[in-house]
């Protein structure tokens, strides 16, 4: 058994490893939709990336040239599918992985250096590097060879304890988001934020690894239905939010984070 692991009685093991089977199901198809909107949007105009940027769909991951991204979304498709069908799954999610890493050190990377101090840029960099790692590791510590692995996780941890330390920096501005009905806005920001950093460094130190795994799931599976799928559906009153593509965006990019984080957190379970 691995250091770090939690003894559960196993009845409840079994439960939650249930619970975390429908993960790679949740992923994949966050993927899927990513590319089906991806290809909708891909003609869609643009705004420049920097201060004051509104991303227009899942686009800053891409160049802005129509038919590049409709040949990105379509890869995309294929990924989410391929994830799904075990002869193909290896191989989609390796190429996943490669896309949105080079997309991201290619296009979003020398764009946040300029600007450092761009919250909203840097978690434009570090989203698909979440996703990519996750990608990297979802067919389980078996099929990724061992630096794969371990780079991974380490570019992994450090996008949680950014996303943490952000929240702590923004501790008001992330709380104007929270739905109106739940009490103590900035009291869940900094909760919040304090988990991110816990399990960032767990994962990073190899520590309590499968239970961080799944606490980010569950905390991404919160913000689904508490707060991404109101604002995209405009059930808080947001003007013109269900034709948004950045909400749009914003929803699929936490359910992927969720079901691809619960994927990785069964695969460290049948590897125990």
């Amino acid at each position: 058994m691995a250091a770090g692991t939690l003894v559960l009685n196993p009845q409840v093991h079994g439960r939650i490893d249930a619970a975390l089977g429908a993960g790679r199901g949740i992923f994949a198809f966050a993927i899927f939709a990513l590319g089906m909107e991806t290809l909708v949007c891909a003609r869609m105009p643009r705004e420049p990336l920097g201060a004051g940027y509104k991303a227009v769909a899942v686009l800053p991951w891409l160049p802005a040239i129509p038919w590049l991204a409709l040949a990105g979304g379509a890869v995309w498709i294929a990924c989410g599918i391929g994830l799904l069908i075990r002869p193909w799954r290896r191989a989609s999610a390796f190429l996943l992985g490669a896309l949105y890493t080079a997309a991201t050190l290619m296009i979003i990377v020398p764009r946040y250096v300029a600007k450092p101090g761009d919250m909203g840029l840097r978690t434009v960099v570090f989203e698909p590097l979440a996703l990519a790692c996750i990608a990297f590791l979802a067919p389980g510590p078996a099929a990724v060879p061992a630096w794969l692995g371990r780079v991974s996780r380490m570019v992994f941890a450090v996008a949680m304890l950014v996303f943490g330390v952000d929240h702590f920096l923004a501790l008001r501005g992330i709380g104007t988001l929270v739905p109106h009905w739940i009490p103590w806005h900035v009291f869940w920001v900094a909760f919040f934020g304090a988990v991110f950093v816990l399990a960032g460094a767990c994962i990073g130190m190899g520590r309590f690894e499968r239970g961080s795994w799944v606490a980010i799931g569950l905390m991404f599976a919160v913000w689904v239905v508490t707060l991404h799928v109101p604002r995209t559906l405009g059930w808080l009153g947001i003007p013109g939010a269900i034709t948004d593509p950045d909400e749009w965006s914003s929803l699929l990019i936490a359910v992927g984070l969720w079901g691809g984080s619960w994927a990785v957190a069964r695969g460290l379970s049948r590897a125990e």
